[in-house]
């Protein structure tokens, strides 16, 4: 398969990532395995690369329209950051196969829950501050101590974090599905960029083919960033719901 062709696939990635609230990886990962016969180890480190500008990107835009919680997303990436480094260096001592599995499994779960039984009592997630959240030290709490798993799963799949960071946020913490999405991309920024540290030395990363990747995710995760604005958050949640279900029913089989 062609190089030129990566931008291409980058873009449509992009919009993707972006609306959901996730780096791409799910998608970037299966692509270089299995069309340009990368090794797993290699595209989760390119992978991650090509994350940290489609991150960064979102995150412009979503600053504009003033939906990103920087003090909960830093106080996650301080959980996933040492996460995503982990995940990268048992990327060189352990087998992946029953982790993948778990986790596979695991997404399926909260694929459901988010699209079938994401709120039974009823209350507003929403309208809940970031104001809010420092008060109920008991969500705060969860949510950094999950996302340390979050960080993990990025570093050793090359996923970017935010398929286990939305749920957090959205189903722990409560926060509305808009702030979500933007707050994951933002905290996937620092994420990501830890995984890739690690990678790097690792001799994982093909730099040529993630800034291609990067030069039409950036692009992509603009347009991603616009449109899911205008969509409502009960349809954000069964749109990033269903992406899930795709992404656990690829790990599942990747790894059977």
């Amino acid at each position: 398969m062609m190089v030129f062709l990566l931008p291409i696939f980058g873009f449509i990635i992009g919009i993707v990532a972006s609306l959901a609230g996730i780096g791409g990886g799910v998608f970037i990962v299966p692509l270089l395995t299995l069309l340009y016969d990368f090794s797993p180890a290699q595209a989760v480190g390119t992978s991650l690369t090509s994350i940290i500008f489609t991150s960064s990107a979102s995150t412009i835009n979503y600053a504009r329209q003033k939906r990103i919680y920087y003090k909960i997303g830093l106080i996650l990436a301080i959980s996933t950051v040492p996460g995503a480094f982990l995940g990268a260096y048992l990327t060189s001592i352990i087998e992946e196969r029953l982790l993948g599995l778990i986790f596979g499994f695991f997404l399926m779960f909260v694929a459901f829950r988010m699209i079938f039984r994401f709120n039974p009592s009823g209350k507003n997630f929403g309208v809940i501050s970031e104001e809010m959240l420092f008060e109920n030290k008991r969500k705060l709490w969860m949510g950094f101590l999950l996302s340390f798993f979050g960080g993990v799963f990025s570093g050793l799949l090359g996923i970017g974090g935010g398929s286990l960071l939305v749920p957090i946020m959205n189903l722990v913490m409560g926060m509305g599905m808009h702030v979500t999405t933007a707050t994951s991309m933002f905290t996937m920024i620092f994420t990501s960029t830890s995984g890739v540290v690690k990678h790097l030395s690792l001799g994982n990363v093909a730099v040529e083919q993630a800034l291609l990747l990067a030069s039409g995710t950036v692009f992509g995760s603009q347009l991603g960033a616009n449109v899911s604005k205008k969509i409502s958050a009960g349809n954000l949640r069964r749109i990033f719901g269903l992406i899930l279900i795709v992404i656990s029913i690829r790990m599942i089989l990747k790894y059977i």
